[in-house]
């Protein structure tokens, strides 16, 4: 496949992430911790839905973290460092700031009238830490992304080249995972919100998601002739976890995991997934709006199905119905259809934000893939 053309398999993973996250979120609803981290909580929890969340939960994040660190690279072919910047600074940073302030303390006041407490404005950064590292890790390896961009043949891509020719070499990827699980030592290895440790395995997976898509189609060759083989691994190691751990393993080998379960999807996404579509296009724009938008309906939701004399299993079908589709609503016939409200959620486009911001405007170019 010719390096230069979309790669609309990235895509899918990037919308099926954040699918995945909206769920896991409302799922938290129906765990009997979910109080403690921020989420309201309903009376008659679902545990059987652990084991689904367990399996999910070590590789939905740093998934997406892969996946941004792809889309810069994309980016980068057809803009420089002043123009990427400017254009995650509209994409990411604007959003960030603005969720921070408006959104985060909307749903925060919503948990506050649920559980009777006195309403507050608190300022903290929520669910939208995620936006926060991206931007961050763009800043920080900018400096080596120039360089990469001006050396597309060099001794980093010819020797990236050669090495992800074989599937073992390719395993070596997870050894820097490894190390940063073992040095930091966390106490969860799924608590990737406010740590260090999320904080470097997200910058790990950024940087090597860049990789992957800097050394070409061998990468991707590799991945693709052994996915099989990194699915069945997955699968077997979180047995092991299951069986052996009670989900709970070490986590060297929830790294391990996490890893080969994203290779194995890498695998799948690009045989079955590269591929244009309408469907697609509509959900690739609609992700991160969603993902900022979402924590209102889903406390909004919760706020008015958790007091329903109904069965568990059927508050949570209904809490996921009313949060997808007041999400996609408000995306459609809000934030799609006024510029300025689809500025504040990095939809529109950069002519439109440099219009309102007293900013040296920079001409930027439509990217490949972000």
């Amino acid at each position: 496949m010719n390096s230069t053309s979309r790669r609309y398999d990235i895509d899918w993973l990037r919308v099926i992430a954040i699918f995945l996250l909206l769920i896991y979120h409302i799922a938290i609803v129906f765990q009997p911790w979910g109080v403690f981290i921020g989420f309201m909580q309903n009376n008659e929890p679902l545990t059987g839905l652990w084991t689904t969340m367990a399996m999910v939960n070590i590789w939905r994040i740093p998934l997406l973290f892969f996946v941004s660190g792809m889309g810069v690279c994309f980016a980068m072919r057809k803009r420089n460092w002043k123009q990427l910047i400017a254009e995650r600074t509209q994409r990411i940073l604007i959003p960030f700031i603005f969720g921070v302030l408006v959104i985060v303390p909307l749903h925060i006041l919503i948990w506050l009238s649920y559980y009777n407490q006195e309403p507050a404005y608190t300022l903290t950064i929520g669910h939208l830490w995620f936006l926060g590292n991206i931007f961050a890790y763009v800043l920080l390896l900018m400096p080596l992304f120039y360089y990469l961009k001006h050396k597309p043949e060099g001794i980093i891509q010819r020797l990236l080249t050669k090495l992800f020719k074989y599937p073992l070499s390719i395993i070596l990827v997870i050894i820097p995972f490894i190390l940063e699980t073992v040095i930091v030592n966390p106490e969860i290895f799924t608590m990737y919100a406010y740590s260090w440790h999320g904080f470097f395995l997200g910058l790990l997976a950024f940087l090597f998601g860049y990789l992957f898509i800097y050394c070409g189609s061998t990468f991707w060759d590799t991945i693709l002739k052994w996915r099989w083989t990194y699915l069945l691994a997955a699968i077997t190691l979180f047995v092991v976890r299951y069986r052996v751990y009670d989900l709970e393993a070490p986590g060297y080998l929830l790294a391990i995991e996490s890893i080969i379960w994203i290779y194995s999807l890498f695998g799948l996404a690009y045989r079955y997934l590269n591929h244009p579509g309408k469907t697609l296009s509509y959900l690739s724009k609609a992700a991160y709006p969603v993902y900022i938008i979402h924590m209102v309906y889903l406390y909004l939701a919760s706020l008015v199905i958790l007091p329903l004399e109904l069965p568990a299993i059927v508050k949570f079908l209904l809490i996921n119905l009313a949060t997808f589709l007041v999400c996609y609503v408000t995306y459609e016939l809000v934030i799609k259809r006024i510029p300025f409200i689809g500025m504040l959620f990095g939809v529109n486009s950069s002519s439109q934000l440099f219009t309102i911001i007293p900013w040296k405007k920079i001409k930027i170019a439509n990217h490949a893939s972000s």
